[in-house]
């Protein structure tokens, strides 16, 4: 293979592979301290202060806890102090300048609602699903989007009809993993600023209207039948087949037929309850037919 067909190769890999964007940085993912200013410090000597002056009591408003499954971002004069989340266990914060929010780190399930869908052969449905997601970075669940988890629900419901949009009816009732997990890259990806992760996207269920539904069921009604009366033909078809050879083994021998005969009496007489008609040839009766 030559040098351009490598590079031609290594070109088409890297558009078939969308590249995951990385999220953007702000003065809080560096380990520098934020700049307050002047008046900041001041106000933060104070604080300090204060502390010191209201000791034992103060310690109880100083000192904060945190489970094993949040985070607490602080924010000192407004801006996040440097390190980022603080937790699990103990963390120390100055009175009258300093805040904090608790975020839980633990996988959130939610439940898409119903969404009605026009599907690209023309067929409205409705589709509901469920989303499993986690914060993955706390700093940026707190400090780049107002509500991250009213936000990954109302972008759920929207990727849900987007990509159901570009599928047909039988694809979306034969293909729900690939549509579960063509709406977890894009809602992955799409949240990555957020610092959330989406793990797992199930669809739940696929409501057909009931004119659609009675159509399907006729459909399939007809086709079942359809192929009951194929089968049956078949049957009969080699039964037929079966007959003439018999009839062929038969005609070979006379005798058999006598015999068969036989054995279909006896089958006959096994029930009590049936009338045996005994054929007789004709010839038996021509003598005393030429008497009368």
């Amino acid at each position: 293979m030559s040098e351009s067909e490598v590079m031609d190769d290594m070109d088409n890999k890297e558009r078939r592979e969308p590249k995951r964007r990385e999220p953007r940085l702000a003065a809080w993912d560096t380990d520098t301290e934020p700049d307050i200013g002047m008046c900041g410090w001041i106000l933060v000597l104070a604080s300090v202060a204060l502390m010191i002056m209201t000791l034992p009591l103060s310690i109880w408003m100083c000192i904060k806890i945190v489970k094993e499954y949040e985070r607490a971002i602080i924010f000192r004069l407004g801006r996040i102090v440097r390190g980022g989340a603080k937790g699990p266990g103990l963390f120390f914060i100055l009175p009258c300048t300093d805040s904090f929010i608790n975020v839980d780190m633990r996988t959130i399930t939610f439940d898409i609602p119903p969404q009605e869908v026009l599907t690209k052969d023309s067929v409205t449905v409705s589709v509901d699903g469920v989303v499993y997601y986690r914060v993955q970075n706390a700093t940026l669940a707190v400090a780049n989007i107002t509500n991250a988890d009213a936000a990954t629900r109302l972008l759920a419901g929207t990727t849900l009809r987007n990509v159901l949009g570009t599928k047909s009816l039988s694809e979306i009732l034969s293909d729900r993993k690939e549509i579960a997990h063509s709406m977890q890259s894009s809602l992955d990806e799409a949240t990555d600023d957020w610092g959330i992760k989406v793990e797992r996207v199930e669809i739940k269920d696929v409501k057909l209207p009931v004119q659609l539904q009675r159509a399907m069921a006729a459909e399939a009604e007809a086709t079942r039948e359809a192929r009951a009366k194929v089968i049956a033909a078949e049957g009969e078809m080699n039964a037929s087949r079966a007959l003439k050879e018999a009839s062929l083994v038969i005609a070979e021998s006379p005798s058999g037929l006598q015999l068969r005969y036989l054995q279909t009496l006896n089958t006959i007489a096994a029930e009590k309850n049936s009338t045996i008609i005994f054929p007789l040839p004709m010839e038996m009766f021509q003598g005393f037919m030429k008497r009368d």
